[in-house]
């Protein structure tokens, strides 16, 4: 529910992504007067589904429900009459043998298995060290390795804490919403009370209210909870008074890394192309992979992450597309080219309220998950994916965050009663 922006508050939400929203349907029955402040113009934050072209449902953002056996947005979605599609992923599976025959495949997903079970190993007995330094000297699957991080951390594995990867609880059962999972975020957002094109750009918690200063004028709270990305955090796009420098370096040691999706049609999808498959070259970091039809779609999905995916958005609109046509040409043929046609892509570094996709430790900072997510003075209070202890970079995760979150507010504000 959009309204005006109010003159007092209780509980001051800032942000209206997962995070925002999982606090929101925390308090909605605690008898405190609640209001979410979102910078932006629509709710979801890095959850965003779009219709590109008829027939085609599209996730620019988060589109997996991962560890669905454990992921609350699962009630939500049966609770909200979501169609929940069980497909598994194509991620370890070929839907064509293109570049990467079958037998080599094989090989690489060893090596993968093997590089994974050294990280745990060291996150037991080593220091928060660099993940890349438990790459196998000389293995010719080293470049695909880092590819994977790409896509898993938005980062190679030189920016990837040991320990923090570590602790990262993965089910491996990843369902999807067919209506798209920015759409059920959306949906889930209705009954909250909201502010939308609301920017905050101060926080001041001087006083015995705490004033926030927006866009839109100025609100006071009793307590707030702040749910943006940590990049906004770290360059001081928010800004506190007293100043908060523990916070601060703290989401400096989680930065957001870059992945970003392309969605290309596809003109005669009953060719060659099955459904929901998965094709990929082989032997560098610096490539897409692409989901082949989801949902029997008549579309090709790319993915891109790291310092590749910083690359394609610094070169602007069209980049990513261009890159993944020329990709998906030179391991089907070059006359597929003439099957493909540009609809989308997202540019999440570029977006100014979320400034990349989902957050990684870097080395030596796994730790900060918790710090970041520590309230300050029974008044602020903090939640995000960010600050998941085991969800991490997921909307899961942050909807997790944001209950939590809401938790500490009424046990504080219970106490400030006493």
């Amino acid at each position: 529910m959009s309204r005006n922006l109010p003159s007092n508050i209780d509980v001051a939400i800032i942000g209206a992504g997962a995070a925002g929203l999982g606090a929101a349907d925390a308090l909605k029955d605690s008898g405190l007067s609640v209001v979410m402040l979102e910078a932006r113009d629509r709710v979801g934050g890095r959850a965003h589904t779009i219709v590109p072209a008829p027939g085609i449902v599209f996730d620019l953002g988060c589109g997996w429900l991962h560890s669905a056996d454990r992921n609350s947005f699962v009630p939500v979605a049966g609770k909200l009459g979501f169609e929940i599609d069980k497909t598994p992923p194509p991620w370890r599976k070929r839907g064509l043998d293109a570049g990467f025959p079958m037998a080599e495949h094989e090989d690489f997903l060893a090596a993968l298995d093997a590089f994974d079970e050294r990280l745990q190993k060291a996150a037991k007995n080593d220091a928060d060290d660099s993940a890349s330094r438990y790459l196998e000297q000389g293995n010719r699957w080293n470049p695909m390795i880092d590819a994977i991080s790409t896509y898993v951390n938005g980062c190679e594995l030189d920016g990837v804490s040991v320990r923090d990867t570590s602790t990262y609880e993965d089910t491996r059962i990843n369902w999807r919403v067919r209506r798209g999972y920015g759409t059920l975020i959306a949906a889930y957002a209705k009954p909250c009370p909201l502010a939308l094109d609301t920017r905050v750009w101060r926080i001041d918690h001087s006083g015995r209210r705490i004033r926030i200063e927006t866009s839109k004028g100025e609100l006071s709270a009793t307590q707030v909870i702040v749910t943006v990305p940590t990049n906004l955090l770290a360059n001081e796009s928010i800004r506190f008074h007293p100043e908060l420098p523990a916070k601060v370096d703290a989401a400096a040691g989680l930065p957001l890394g870059v992945d970003d999706k392309v969605i290309l049609a596809l003109d005669d999808p009953e060719g060659m192309v099955p459904k929901d498959g998965n094709l990929s070259g082989a032997m560098r970091t610096k490539m897409g992979t692409y989901h082949l039809r989801p949902f029997g779609q008549p579309c090709i999905e790319g993915f891109f992450g790291g310092s590749f995916a910083r690359e394609l958005e610094d070169a602007g609109d069209g980049a990513f597309a261009a890159q993944a046509i020329d990709e998906i040409a030179a391991l089907l043929g070059s006359g597929f080219r003439s099957k493909l046609k540009p609809l989308a892509e997202s540019h999440w570094a570029s977006d100014p309220f979320a400034q990349g996709a989902y957050s990684h430790a870097l080395p030596g900072h796994a730790g900060d998950r918790a710090a970041l997510a520590a309230p300050v003075d029974g008044r602020l209070f903090f939640a995000g994916e960010a600050t998941s202890p085991n969800f991490f970079s997921t909307a899961h995760g942050a909807r997790d965050s944001g209950e939590r979150a809401a938790r500490e507010v009424m046990k504080a504000a219970d106490l400030a009663k006493r």
